[in-house]
């Protein structure tokens, strides 16, 4: 999968999610390294997500992970806790922030 399809596919599946205006703002940076190499960032604003391909300097986190881990987790298949504690992702930064990372949702509220 190229880097601006890996992009589109994780804006594509949060713009399903609803997230809280009470989280305010939180900013993750995903390093995405093999194929698909590319950093990107998700960002919840006060209700909305925005994802975007750019690096974002003032983030939360950082999230280095494989384009296959990133799409299991937006799947729903595994949980960002559950890949860090695996050791598929690596995690600088606020780690308890993960928790509230909206990957693998459907219509549910973050």
């Amino acid at each position: 999968m190229k880097y601006e399809e890996l992009v589109a596919t994780v804006k594509a599946a949060t713009q399903k999610v609803v997230v809280s205006k009470g989280l305010g703002h939180l900013a993750y940076q995903f390093n995405v390294e093999g194929e698909g190499e590319g950093a990107f960032y998700l960002e919840l604003d006060h209700g909305k997500i925005n994802v975007e391909p750019y690096e974002y300097y003032d983030r939360d986190v950082i999230i280095v992970l494989t384009a296959d881990v990133l799409l299991e987790m937006v799947a729903g298949r595994i949980k960002p806790m559950e890949a860090l504690t695996n050791g598929q992702i690596r995690v600088y930064g606020e780690v308890d922030k993960i928790k509230l990372l909206p990957l693998g949702h459907s219509r549910e509220k973050v």
